[in-house]
């Protein structure tokens, strides 16, 4: 059979006890654990056999609980093998021993090789094998000279031309005719490796296949369908693994219960004789039934759905556009309804607790557009239950996808009454808040603020740990939400709080940790961060607290929200229910991976679109929320961003979406991709600006490239165009419009702290110089047009000891240092008067491109120098001019003033806010080394 095998070598660390295993993921496709099952003198080894042939396999090496020992690895596969070995640490994937070679690995001066051939047509005619040992370029031609049960056999002795002795043995299978010796090839150049210490090796080869087996009893032969899709209403998609003639075999394929129009090869004028072709059929097919088709000569094989149900014509004929999916609630009854037109039966289950067995199924009722409903009579709070629906000859159990509530882990839901999960003084009363532009976005993760027990919070690495007030740590300094409320920040944008995959909720007493970017159940909070995720409700209860306290202390809260993909498809309710659907596709019917992660929802589609809306519109609505934070939101489509903007408009105007608008390589045109470079096409929905993050600090890709702040020359304009919200960017790099389409930061949860990126590109300077350029990146993002955003802890130069992806790293990592804010008060102060600065001035927050354009003029300035002004009093501000000046020299530089007047300075470098620290009087001002100064006349 057609398949790839791969060996992994692991390494683990020294006196590492844990239990490491495999998961190990054909590039595009679906993961699956594995076990290493032998150990050599380098470590643990892995052989795994993938069904299917693959170039490239990937895998992560992690434990039961998905600790990771590294990221997402590749093996290289050639001739239907790869092999790699991993050391525990080490981020690299070694295709030999990283520590020299270790295996005794015979060589030959000579070998004697059997090879077997088969080919499906039966000709071997004209085939020939040209053959050579090692790396050596002079090789020889060998006939096949022996037929047998298999094909043909060729039987030979190599020598090593050079009298060099070699490891292994090339060849290339080529045809022949009497004008060319290289009429045709089957395959390309392959290398037989594993030669018996005798000198002797036999190996098996098939037509088509690049892949060398080494042991017969693996190979199949037999001619059968490989594949059988639904791709339209009238067309399904055949395959086999034996090729055969199109144009002859109208008689020889049936499908029972339809009838065949005719059968062409895949591709449009392709040769008729092939191993793919479509089978047309007569009359429409039905999406709900299983059809079996037969060949003569190759067996039958039942029809799975395909690519029928991502056409326009299914989206039609069954998109749903009512507002009851999911469960109903009301003390009289309750009603179900589950979208699933691919089903051909359904059913409502129950059960008594988290992990009892079923207690009752309960046939639904087939309804409108590809629905099913069921309703139970009396008060159903709090009962459990999930969806039964018939695939094909499979019956797949799903949790529902618009439930609101769950048991432990989310494995199955939970009707609720929402109104017994509102707080006391539960109130949709909001802070104040006027322009998009006035936001100051906090970004956390509900774990970090609180688990460090220097915290003095008690409730550590919760919601209700949040919302704890007058909290203090080390020195007396504020801690949690009370250090929050103390910056002057106006949203609290939290990492992941729906319900995730990557942290088991029956095991809070072991150390777990993740940011929760692997969605589970969408419309459910994160029960790790509740105090009893058994109790459905608590969760709920709990993070409406936090919400309402976030409220009365007058901060707005954002929501990230990860639309983009899922963990697993396969796990995934969306998969079970409508198998093919949510998710994009490429051709050749693997899975798009532009998330990186394994799959994409497919946001153009009917039925996931209207899924996001209604998700994001259950949160506003529910919960209060007061943002959303789209992640990868480059995978989405502009429609389904404006959708999003059109339903929180009518619910609340001053909600704010901003999102990471990247240009991302997934399965949709390019014009219709939710990114930067159409964000003219998406009004109001801001995109996080890495133009600006990288121009300040360089790129987050390479670790030590640098920036404007630590030293890199012609950074001028990009920082000039950053600072006016990059609305004169270049069309290419992004189509701003307004500064509200902009999120100005430089440092967010991905990737290193701004500290730590300092720290590897400027490792020669001190500490003081570090403090400096860190100081200068804030300042300039703080003093820039567009929405503002800070990372939890830049405040006081947060470090994760170098850590870039701590997704899954220890607390020890990723928790808020209090002990270091208590050290870096003076720096804190900082942050806070430049916070003060830029709500107190206007002129920091136009709310138009033409505004910008009118009131900011940037002024001739030295080398690795940013000055600008400011027309405050266009601007209403109580001031008539301001003066920014950003020095990214480590020398003091003089700038001229724009008039010479009598300026206040508000910020130096060392102080900020909106007190004078001094006047300036004259025309010119000597700006500090590493230094932001702000003027104001």
């Amino acid at each position: 059979a057609d398949s790839t095998k791969i060996t992994i070598h692991y390494q683990p660390a020294s006196n590492d006890t844990k239990e490491w295993g495999l998961w190990v993921f054909p590039e595009g496709g679906e993961g699956k654990a594995y076990a290493f099952t032998g150990e050599d003198q380098f470590g643990k080894v892995a052989e795994v056999e993938l069904p299917g042939t693959y170039d490239k396999v990937g895998f992560i090496v992690r434990t039961e609980s998905w600790e990771k020992d590294g990221g997402d690895r590749f093996v290289s596969v050639e001739n239907g093998e790869g092999e790699v070995w991993v050391k525990s640490g080490d981020e690299h994937t070694y295709t030999s021993p990283p520590d020299g070679e270790y295996r005794d690995l015979p060589k030959f001066d000579k070998v004697n090789v059997t090879l077997n051939y088969h080919r499906y047509d039966g000709d071997y005619s004209g085939w020939n094998i040209w053959t050579w040992p090692g790396d050596e370029k002079e090789g020889k031609q060998i006939q096949f000279t022996e037929d047998t049960n298999f094909g043909k056999r060729a039987t030979y002795t190599l020598n090593s031309g050079t009298g060099n002795l070699f490891d292994k043995i090339g060849f290339i299978v080529r045809h022949s005719t009497s004008d060319s010796d290289w009429e045709n090839k089957d395959g390309g150049d392959r290398f037989i490796t594993k030669v018996g210490k005798d000198g002797n090796v036999e190996v098996w080869i098939v037509q088509g296949q690049n892949r060398i087996y080494y042991d017969r009893a693996v190979v199949d032969i037999t001619r059968k369908i490989t594949k059988a899709t639904m791709d339209a209403f009238n067309q399904i998609t055949l395959e086999t693994n034996v090729p055969f003639d199109s144009s002859k075999s109208v008689g020889d394929i049936e499908i029972d219960g339809a009838q065949i129009e005719k059968v062409t090869p895949y591709k449009e004028g392709g040769a008729s004789v092939t191993t793919k072709v479509k089978i047309i059929t007569k009359q429409p097919l039905d999406v709900t039934k299983t059809y079996k088709v037969k060949q003569k000569g190759y067996g039958s094989a039942n029809v799975v759905n395909g690519n029928v149900v991502r056409t326009k014509e299914f989206d039609e004929k069954y998109a749903y556009s009512g507002n009851d999916l999911g469960n109903t609630y009301s003390k009289k009854q309750t009603n179900f309804r589950v979208w699933a037109p691919t089903a051909s039966e359904a059913k409502l289950v129950t059960y008594s607790s988290w992990n009892s067995k079923a207690v009752k199924e309960i046939s639904m009722t087939k309804s409108e557009k590809g629905t099913w409903k069921a309703e139970l009579k009396g008060n159903q709070d709090e009962l459990i239950y999930t969806y039964k629906v018939k695939i094909g000859n499979s019956w797949n159990e799903a949790v529902d996808p618009y439930v609101r509530a769950t048991t432990v882990n989310g494995d199955r839901g939970v009707v609720v009454d929402l109104a017994k999960t509102n707080p006391r003084k539960w109130s949709t009363n909001k802070p104040k808040f006027k322009n998009p532009e006035d936001a100051i976005i906090y970004e956390l993760h509900v774990r970090d603020l609180s688990s460090q027990k220097e915290s003095g919070i008690k409730n550590k690495g919760k919601y209700l740990g949040v919302a704890e007030w007058n909290t203090k740590g080390p020195n007396g300094v504020k801690t949690g939400l009370s250090h929050i409320k103390d910056l002057g920040v106006t949203h609290v944008q939290f990492l992941p709080i729906y319900d995730y995959r990557t942290v088991d909720e029956t095991k809070l007493n072991e150390p777990q940790f993740n940011w929760g970017y692997d969605p589970k159940n969408y419309n459910v909070p994160e029960g790790s961060y509740s105090t009893n995720p058994y109790n459905p409700k608590t969760r709920i209860i709990e993070l409406k607290q936090m919400i309402q306290t976030l409220h009365d202390k007058q901060l707005r809260m954002v929501m990230d929200v990860v639309y983009n993909h899922v963990y697993a498809v396969s796990e995934h309710s969306f998969d079970k229910l409508v198998p093919g659907y949510y998710f994009r596709y490429k051709e050749d019917g693997t899975l798009s991976n532009g998330t990186g992660v394994g799959n994409d929802t497919a946001s153009e589609r009917k039925m996931v679109r209207k899924f996001i809306v209604d998700s994001v519109a259950y949160w506003a609505k529910e919960y209060h929320i007061d943002g959303f934070r789209f992640d990868l939101m480059g995978i989405h489509d502009t429609k389904t961003m404006n959708e999003v903007r059109k339903k929180l408009d009518e619910m609340d105007p001053s909600i704010i979406i901003l999102g990471e608008g990247w240009d991302l390589g997934t399965e949709l045109d390019a014009k219709l991709k939710a990114n930067q470079k159409n964000a003219q096409d998406m009004k109001r929905i801001a995109h996080f600006n890495d133009g600006m993050r990288d121009g300040l600090k360089g790129s987050v890709f390479f670790d030590h490239d640098n920036g404007f702040v630590n030293g890199k020359q012609g950074q001028e304009k990009l920082i000039q165009q950053s600072i006016a919200a990059g609305i004169d960017y270049d069309r290419s790099t992004a189509t701003y419009e307004d500064p509200d389409q902009v999120v100005t930061y430089v440092e967010a949860h991905d990737n290193h702290t701004l500290w730590d990126k300092l720290q590897l590109t400027n490792p020669a300077d001190t500490e003081r110089t570090r403090m400096q350029m860190h100081k200068l990146a804030s300042s300039i993002t703080l003093t820039s047009q567009g929405m503002n955003f800070i990372h939890a802890g830049q405040e006081f130069m947060r470090t994760k000891g170098g850590d870039h992806n701590s997704y899954q790293s220890p607390d020890s990592v990723n928790q808020l240092d209090w002990k270091r804010r208590a050290a870096f008060s003076q720096e804190v102060d900082y942050m806070k008067g430049l916070i003060a600065l830029r709500k107190q001035y206007s002129s920091f927050r136009m709310t138009s491109a033409q505004a910008i354009h009118q009131n900011l003029r940037f002024v001739d300035a030295p080398a690795n120098v940013v000055g600008y002004t400011l027309n405050a009093k266009a601007n209403k501000d109580k001031a008539n001019e301001i003066m920014v000046i950003h020095n990214a020299n480590k020398q003091a530089q003089t700038v001229h003033l724009p008039s010479n007047r009598t300026w206040r300075l508000l910020v130096d470098g060392e102080r900020a806010g909106t007190q004078t620290l001094r006047t300036v009087k004259g025309n010119t001002v000597n700006v500090s080394p590493l230094s932001t100064f702000v003027l104001v006349r």
